[in-house]
């Protein structure tokens, strides 16, 4: 049978302070994330779902009425591995020109993603992606990921409240500037729109 296992960080705990703790990276990646692959490994058993390899999981369930827990699951944990991915304090590296074009500057980009992720009601996600040949910004719901839509996602931001709640609490937009300013690890977006 096939089987999950954790994820792990690609940095250490530590290493984005004091704009994400240690003990929001504990809670978050350590028990968030484990619990979501734990219910997918559970709801998988005996299901056609089993022998799927994850982002197969999720396009295949998005349609499939009956399996909305496991949707939701598999979602949830490729969002969270690729948010991980996504971080990386300072890393220093430009932002790829092929975004910048898209925008038309590093300011408007920052703009329009600092606005859409703080417009996101509740829990859900923003993203960079690129659809076709267009670079945008979108949101989604809960669960939802640009994957089982048939969009490459690039860049990923959590907006659900136990991402940030130990270290900003209500502040979600404060949050999403720190992510913007600090926090982005760009050679990650910049493999993500060569793949």
């Amino acid at each position: 049978m096939f089987s999950l296992s954790q994820f792990p960080l690609q940095f250490e705990e530590t290493s984005l302070t004091p704009y994400m703790s240690a003990e929001t990276l504990q809670c978050h990646h350590g028990k968030h994330l484990a619990t979501y692959i734990k219910n997918l490994n559970d709801l998988m058993q005996g299901t056609v779902y089993e022998t799927l390899p994850l982002d197969e999981i999720i396009v295949k369930s998005a349609s499939d009425e009956t399996a909305k827990k496991i949707f939701n699951n598999a979602a949830q944990v490729f969002n969270h591995d690729f948010f991980f991915r996504c971080l990386a304090k300072d890393d220093g590296k430009e932002i790829p020109e092929e975004i910048i074009a898209a925008f038309g500057s590093k300011d408007k980009l920052f703009s329009e993603f600092k606005s859409a992720a703080a417009g996101v009601f509740g829990s859900g996600w923003a993203w960079l992606v690129k659809d076709s040949d267009s670079i945008k910004i979108m949101t989604t719901a809960n669960a939802d990921t640009p994957i089982a839509h048939g969009i490459k996602p690039l860049l990923a931001l959590d907006v659900w409240e136990h991402a940030y709640y130990l270290d900003y609490q209500n502040r979600r937009v404060d949050f999403i500037d720190a992510f913007l300013q600090h926090m982005v690890n760009w050679e990650f977006v910049k493999e993500n729109l060569q793949k």
